[in-house]
């Protein structure tokens, strides 16, 4: 049985310059304002793709709302896919166009996205990727400050300015470290590129985002534009889950690409640190099961010579906060 049960819109442009899409589950509070700011963008020559993995909520009612529009079709799976990245691999299936936007559905964009990514990829073939700086917009709207505080401790310069990066310098100096592309919304790719790298990996959860934005950059440049057009939101249902039970996922990551890009020492002694912020907690707490931080540690001692090194601080950092918890609680205190 086909994951379809309706396609909804008329006929589009044979071959837009850019298909956007719009992966949903449950965001049907958010998805006016997405679907919106991509229609009314400066820049119009785009068909948009809008998915939606069986939500629960009234989802279908708005996204059908917007049938009529020729630039728009909507596909509901009949079966909840459960993964993020199965949507993004269908739609960029499904997408007709050269560039490719991947608008996350709670998300929302400046009117000028488009036009100054698509501008610097049509000025040099050998780009990837672009993407831009993100604004964090907290659940009830208000928009408070970037995304990318986290790249503060990885290089306190790189993303304060404009730049076009040679892909596997940044591979080895950066993504070996974190990922570096805060949201998938900031970014407009290149289809026949991220087809070449075999799209997003549906094995992951949380991380396959990041292992493609790597395997990409690998083939090619980047660039990156500092000018924050894009609105990232932080909800209760976000994606992007700092829960100690896919560490693991994200030290495999690392390890891989430690293998295949050979940082210098320095750049490896900064990844150690950064991912013993997140195992040493994670080992540290009594909700993750002990087989999961056997897994952990097993990785830990592939991709960090000294582990014991790194310990102290994230040890001391973690076990102040749970005591604050406690004293919180115990207090009645918010």
């Amino acid at each position: 049985m086909p994951d379809v049960l309706g396609q909804a819109g008329t006929t589009r442009n044979a071959m837009p310059a850019v298909s956007v899409i719009v992966p949903n589950y449950n965001h049907s509070r958010y998805l006016r304002k997405r679907i919106d700011s991509i229609l009314d963008q400066s820049y119009q020559d785009f068909e948009v793709i809008l998915l939606d993995d069986c939500s629960t909520d009234n989802s279908r009612e708005i996204l059908t709302a917007y049938a009529d529009d020729s630039r728009i079709s909507i596909e509901f799976n009949a079966k909840n896919s459960g993964s993020t990245f199965k949507q993004w691999n269908k739609g960029v299936r499904l997408a007709k166009g050269k560039y490719v936007w991947i608008a996350e559905s709670d998300d929302y964009a400046d009117q000028c996205l488009l036009e100054r990514l698509v501008a610097v990829l049509e000025r040099d073939s050998a780009i990837a990727f672009a993407y831009c700086r993100s604004r964090a917009v907290m659940d009830d709207g208000q928009v408070k400050g970037f995304v990318d505080s986290y790249l503060e401790g990885l290089d306190g310069q790189r993303w304060k300015a404009d730049y076009i990066g040679d892909g596997d310098e940044e591979c080895r100096n950066y993504f070996v470290a974190c990922n570096t592309v805060p949201n998938a919304s900031a970014v407009v790719f290149r289809k026949d590129i991220y087809d070449s790298v075999g799209g997003a990996d549906e094995t992951l959860r949380v991380c396959g985002d990041w292992k493609v934005w790597a395997g990409m950059a690998h083939t090619r440049k980047l660039a990156y534009i500092c000018e924050p057009l894009n609105y990232y939101r932080f909800h209760g249902a976000t994606v992007r889950s700092k829960s100690t039970l896919h560490v693991p996922e994200t030290l495999g990551v690392v390890r891989d690409l430690l293998e295949r890009f050979k940082p210098q020492e320095n750049a490896l002694e900064q990844v150690c640190k950064m991912q013993a912020e997140i195992w040493v907690p994670a080992v540290m707490s009594a909700h993750v099961p002990l087989r999961t931080k056997v897994a952990m540690l097993k990785i830990v001692k592939v991709i960090d010579p000294h582990p014991i090194r790194r310990v102290l601080r994230p040890a001391l950092l973690t076990a102040r906060l749970k005591i604050q918890r406690h004293w919180r609680a115990a207090f009645g205190l918010s």
